[in-house]
């Protein structure tokens, strides 16, 4: 029987045997993966068992590459595959894809009692950071708003129409108060039609 005739079978077979096993994957139908370990439990890794072109008279390649392993040390994972590659010796030329799963299922334990978890490069950028909120007092103070007296408040009030709102031209006073002695006797000796119009818009206002 040949190579893709023996292949043939033992993947009509895993199929069969896998069918409805959540643990089992077929990544093509010369290659697979399998987890040992439910979902959630810390010592759970993944084999993927990948077919040459003449197994089984040939061994297969066994990886623990799958990112699902990112937590298990380079350590641990050599030990497994070590321990793994002895089996496959004792079974080289038969179909062994399954019995390689079995094994690693029936020494889940001793494979995986030196695992402690690892945190990779690549499981750290997974990792979303978030930036703690700054607590530290401001040292800036906040502006407190200028506060008006009671006499203040009254003078505006007084100023204010039945809305609540100013007069045009209520604060034109205070604009005038600013100008110099000077400048009010140049205006009013050196008068010109600008200057003029503004004087008699104020006067107007006030």
């Amino acid at each position: 029987m040949s190579a893709n005739e023996d292949q043939e079978m033992e993947l009509e077979a895993l199929r069969s045997i896998y069918e409805g096993d959540e643990s089992f994957r077929e990544l093509s139908p010369v290659s697979f993966q399998y987890r040992i370990g439910e979902n959630g439990d810390p010592k759970a890794f993944l084999i993927e068992i990948s077919w040459t072109d003449t197994y089984p008279q040939t061994p297969p390649i066994i990886s623990m590459n799958a990112f699902f392993n990112n937590t298990i040390s380079s350590a641990v994972k050599q030990s497994i595959l070590a321990k793994l590659q002895e089996a496959v010796e004792v079974n080289l030329g038969t179909a062994m894809t399954y019995t390689l799963f079995e094994y690693a299922k029936d020494n889940k334990e001793q494979f995986m009692e030196n695992h402690h978890p690892v945190h990779s490069a690549a499981s750290i950028s997974n990792i979303i950071s978030v930036e703690t909120p700054n607590t530290a007092p401001s040292s800036k103070k906040k502006d407190k708003k200028e506060q008006l007296s009671k006499a203040q408040k009254r003078k505006l009030a007084d100023k204010t129409d039945h809305k609540g709102e100013l007069p045009r031209g209520w604060n034109w006073v205070d604009v005038v108060k600013h100008v110099s002695i000077s400048e009010i006797s140049h205006v009013f000796l050196f008068p010109t039609p600008s200057v003029l119009g503004f004087l008699f818009l104020i006067m107007e206002n006030l």
